[in-house]
């Protein structure tokens, strides 16, 4: 447990991050709030009695101050495109590791590619979309190869019950739908493809009791990003149930909203991860409920294993490169429900 240690959180006022805040606290950290807006920070700071820091990525010497005395920083502001450079940077000058949540393909793929070398050098810990979307998918695929070294294929496709989003995921969407312009990423034949035709829909066959449900494919999410970074699998697709596309697509769909007392919305998930080699399939599911509160206990697991050395490699490194991935699933069991390797084989369908 956290034992006290100082947890820098930047966006800690926001959706996610106070899910993470709260995690941090019940396993015996003491957060560090941090963000731009003042009276949000001091707020929060409040509510635990914690001491707030208000800083801004455009100010460097504001983050320096936000992580002074800090063991780690975990980075939930979005859009990530803005803040996750100039807060690895002032991680790096403060010589402690750094955790994002970040689901931006753009931020993700700047993360490695510019940080990769520098950080392995330096012996540093970067932890980029360790999240929903990113962390728990890279980690269902890594314990879903189990004994294998490569594989054909890896598709990791979504159930939502309904996908209500924060504005900081708007917000996020916006900046990486400007980045990307009128095309759409696609990882295929080990390389990344822009394309301009529309993305198709398919049936994957979920576990009972969904069962089959059309989605979206190619709908390209960070365990894109992530998985090719450490697994030797030239195919990785990821889908989503045409459901949730629409609600994240509609403009006035409103923002989640608490269903119980730990601030969870009623949303639930299945997230079902799939490996091919040759003519032999494996298999990973994880079920439960609202993905943004479900990332707060992946970061704060994936602090605690950083902090305490159960970790693999140093550098930049995704979720299932750095940690046991099936033990790390395990470990999240108060929180997901987990099945790896089901029998049941999942397929798709045009």
């Amino acid at each position: 447990m956290g034992s006290g240690q100082l947890v820098a959180v930047y966006g800690a006022y926001g959706h996610t991050g106070r899910f993470v805040v709260a995690e941090l606290v019940s396993r015996g950290f003491v957060p560090v709030p941090s963000g731009r807006n003042a009276q949000a920070v001091a707020e929060l700071a409040r509510e635990y009695g914690l001491e707030a820091r208000v800083a801004s990525a455009e100010d460097p010497a504001s983050l320096d101050r936000a992580l002074a005395g800090t063991v780690a920083v975990i980075n939930c502001a979005g859009p990530f495109a803005s803040t996750t450079g100039p807060v690895i940077e002032a991680a790096l000058r403060a010589g402690i590791p750094y955790l994002d949540v970040a689901a931006e393909l753009e931020a993700n793929l700047d993360t490695f590619a510019l940080y990769r070398e520098r950080a392995r050098d330096a012996g540093a810990v970067i932890v980029p979309a360790m999240a929903f979307f990113g962390g728990l998918g890279d980690l269902l695929a890594t314990a879903a190869m189990g004994d294998w070294t490569e594989a054909d294929e890896a598709h990791i496709a979504y159930a939502l019950s309904s996908w209500h989003p924060t504005a900081g995921t708007r917000l996020s969407g916006a900046v990486s739908r400007e980045r990307r312009g009128d095309h759409r990423l696609r990882y295929s034949g080990g390389r990344w493809e822009r394309r301009t035709d529309e993305a198709p829909t398919l049936e994957w066959a979920f576990p009972e009791p969904i069962g089959p449900r059309q989605v979206i494919g190619e709908f390209t999410m960070a365990d894109v990003v992530t998985v090719p970074q450490h697994l030797s699998i030239p195919e990785v697709t990821t889908y989503m149930t045409t459901e949730a596309v629409r609600d994240i697509a509609t403009p006035d769909t409103p923002a989640p909203t608490s269903a119980d007392g730990s601030g969870r919305s009623d949303q639930t998930f299945l997230v079902d991860a799939v490996v091919r080699s040759g003519g032999t399939e494996r298999r990973a599911t994880a079920s439960g409920q609202d993905i943004y509160a479900v990332t707060a206990p992946l970061v704060v697991e994936a602090l605690e294993r950083v902090l305490t050395g159960r970790t693999r490699t140093k550098g930049v490194a995704s979720a299932g490169e750095i940690f046991d991935a099936p033990d790390f699933l395990r470990a999240l069991a108060p929180h997901i429900t987990l099945d790896v390797n089901p029998h049941t084989p999942g397929r798709q369908t045009t």
